[in-house]
């Protein structure tokens, strides 16, 4: 995928902040730290678009960004870092969960771990959260680069044991230091963005069909 232009569109707290479209839109999701904002730089290719920062907790906001004229990515804030103060991590917790709930536009959600990391508690309550209230995501494992073979490896099979079992969900392997893992996940979103905006023609089709069945 060529990223012509990518911009930021807006932060929200509130349903009514959040910009009209109906582009196919992508949510960016995962623990503190995990290197979110870090993967949506490489994946935009830009380096000043989404800030980075060395404090865990900062993004408390969701962020708007719209890519190529014809996507939407969200920047959520990350969960479950200590430091946060529960009122406000409940908070977070109430806007994410009003986004992703709400959110007709939304396609998929990029939910994103670190390998050197095993899963934690939270982690595996947000994907109970997702598959329970139907909501689809692309499992994506970040600082790839940071491990060696051996460990990576070892790191795969937990984090497939632990999201994916026997179903056909894959996990990406990703790194944004190397760009590993990029293509594989913008064909992703591609193909999940492309099946959007097919599903109005399709209604819109059958809705002729069943018409002119009436009229015959």
């Amino acid at each position: 995928m060529k990223v012509i232009s990518a911009e930021f569109l807006t932060g929200a707290v509130s349903q009514k902040q959040y910009p009209h479209s109906s582009c196919p839109e992508f949510a960016f999701a995962g623990r503190s730290n995990v290197g979110k904002s870090s993967l949506l730089r490489s994946l935009l290719n830009r380096k000043k678009l989404v800030r980075t920062s060395s404090t865990p907790g900062k993004t408390q906001h969701i962020n708007f960004f719209k890519v190529n004229e014809d996507l939407i990515f969200t920047d959520l804030p990350g969960y479950g870092f200590a430091k946060v103060p529960a009122v406000i991590q409940r908070k977070w917790k109430q806007m994410i969960e009003q986004y992703l709930l709400t959110r007709t536009s939304l396609t998929a959600l990029i939910f994103i771990i670190d390998l050197r990391r095993n899963p934690t508690s939270l982690d595996l309550e947000l994907k109970e959260w997702l598959d329970a209230n139907a909501i689809g995501y692309i499992l994506v494992a970040t600082k790839c680069d940071k491990l060696s073979a051996g460990e990576k490896s070892k790191q795969i099979k937990k984090i497939k044991a632990a999201f994916i079992g026997e179903g056909p969900r894959e996990l990406i392997v990703y790194s944004s230091k190397s760009g590993l893992g990029r293509k594989e996940l913008w064909s992703h979103i591609t193909k999940l963005a492309n099946q959007q905006r097919m599903e109005p023609e399709k209604k819109e089709e059958l809705e002729v069909e069943l018409q002119e069945e009436r009229e015959g």
